[in-house]
This record gives structure tokens, C-alpha cells and sequence, in this order.
């Protein structure tokens, strides 16, 4: 999923009252007249950072499979095996600091 910059706006500051048309910075208006005096560069920092996370947690819900095949393997494997897979999982996808 991509992270849109509202959405980041809002991670910022989550009182924001701001607009943007079609996902461009360029466009955004502030409602509010962005009292804390975020800056298009923070926007988009913060932006990237949110991200590189959501990209983490994409690859690791399709490594991990449904919540049916997880059960599955459980069932089959036990619950140490499933715990075993996804540390490894985990491992191959960080999260960062």
C-alpha cells in the first residue's frame, strides 16, 4: 500500500487540517495555516520512513499466508514450527530503528 501524504500529515500532526489534490505536495493547503510549521522536507522524510515500514509489513503478510494456512500449520507442524517460521520471517524482513 502506499503511504499518501494526508496520511502522513496526519502522523505528523494529527490535528492537521490540510488538502492536497491527487497525492502532489506541491498542492497542498493548509486549513489551519500549519501552525507548527511543517515543512514540505518533513512531509517527505516522514513520508519515506512510513514507507519503507509499510513495505516490511506487505512482504512479511505474504510470507506469513492466510490466517487459515497458519492454522493449518499449526496443526499439523505445531506451534513451535510455526513460531520457528515466522522469527525467520521477521529476521529476513526488519523493521529498522
Amino acid at each position: 500500500m502506499k503511504i499518501n501524504i494526508i496520511n502522513t500529515i496526519l502522523t505528523i500532526k494529527s490535528n492537521a487540517q490540510v488538502s492536497v489534490s491527487g497525492d502532489d505536495i506541491n498542492t497542498l493547503e493548509w486549513h489551519d495555516n500549519n501552525p507548527t510549521n511543517i515543512t514540505n522536507q518533513q512531509i517527505l522524510t516522514k513520508q519515506s520512513e512510513l514507507q519503507k515500514l509499510e513495505d516490511v509489513y506487505e512482504n512479511r503478510r505474504k510470507d506469513y499466508g492466510t490466517v487459515v494456512s497458519q492454522l493449518d500449520e499449526i496443526y499439523h507442524n505445531g506451534l513451535d514450527s510455526w513460531k520457528t517460521r515466522i522469527a525467520n520471517i521477521k529476521q529476513k524482513y526488519p523493521k529498522g530503528n
